[in-house]
């Protein structure tokens, strides 16, 4: 990480802090999901340096990025990040996206085929309406306010006794990202979320998603279900992981990933 470098990019009247890997190679951009940043992809980037320039944006609200008083709906962090590509100059870039960074990258793909050349959705916020009220009305934005009063070395405690497999490095960026979350950005929970089989349906790159055998979000029949909408999306599951997939199974996601990349057209 010492070579990798830390900037600013201007887009929309904020500045997003990004993390970029560098070299004259071709770019993939990671988007990260709710109360991470950009550094949290870590170990996929080390993966991916060798061969990709790898950008690594804190969405707004998030990490060193700027966080507005509002505009934290999935059509604002698309166009963040449509921004960023164009701020860039970045050619066709592939964009992957986790969680909420999967809807986000789907939503930036649905924009325009000329604008990426491949999707990464790592078990993105495809929901229900129903699904996506009980998200809403649970306890979740409560309990990252009180957890904004703790020091880093207590979350550091507490997600070591919750996932004792993931590895410590990650676990410590989780929580200088959560620590760095505003309680704005919990604004992209409010319903509606974009109808993510329009949004599926209106991809016209190849696209690749990626699936834990044990997430409650994206199950494998709903990944059957895309497929049958859009033939171009490729679906891949990771054995023993859930929703958070890329800290649960970060070896295997390079992996996933790698082989998705290596294949695509320039």
């Amino acid at each position: 990480m010492a070579t990798w470098t830390r900037e600013i990019c201007e887009t929309n009247g904020i500045h997003i802090h990004y993390l970029r890997t560098g070299g004259a190679k071709d770019p993939v951009v990671l988007l990260h999901g709710l109360m991470g940043s950009g550094a949290c992809w870590t170990p996929l980037a080390r993966a991916l340096e060798g061969e990709f320039d790898v950008i690594m944006p804190d969405a707004r609200g998030h990490g060193d990025s700027s966080a507005p008083h509002h505009g934290y709906r999935y059509d604002d962090h698309a166009s963040d990040v449509v921004g960023l590509l164009r701020g860039l100059s970045l050619s066709r870039p592939v964009l992957l996206g986790h969680s909420m960074g999967g809807m986000t990258a789907a939503v930036v793909a649905r924009r325009g085929a000329g604008l990426l050349r491949g999707l990464i959705l790592v078990d993105p916020t495809f929901l229900s309406p129903e699904r996506q009220r009980e998200v809403h009305e649970s306890d979740v934005a409560d309990q990252h306010r009180q957890a904004l009063g703790f020091q880093k070395s207590d979350l550091v405690a507490q997600a070591r006794a919750r996932h004792p497999r993931r590895s410590p490095e990650l676990i410590e960026l989780q929580a200088e990202a959560r620590l760095k979350t505003h309680m704005g950005a919990f604004d992209v929970l409010t319903p509606p979320n974009p109808d993510y089989r329009d949004v599926v349906r209106a991809i016209e790159v190849p696209s690749l998603l990626v699936l834990g055998d044990k997430s409650p979000v994206v199950t494998l029949e709903m990944g059957a279900e895309l497929r049958r909408l859009n033939p171009r999306v490729r679906i891949e599951q990771v054995k023993d992981a859930g929703h958070g997939l890329p800290f649960e199974q970060p070896e295997r996601l390079g992996e996933v990933v790698l082989s998705f990349l290596r294949e695509l057209p320039s």
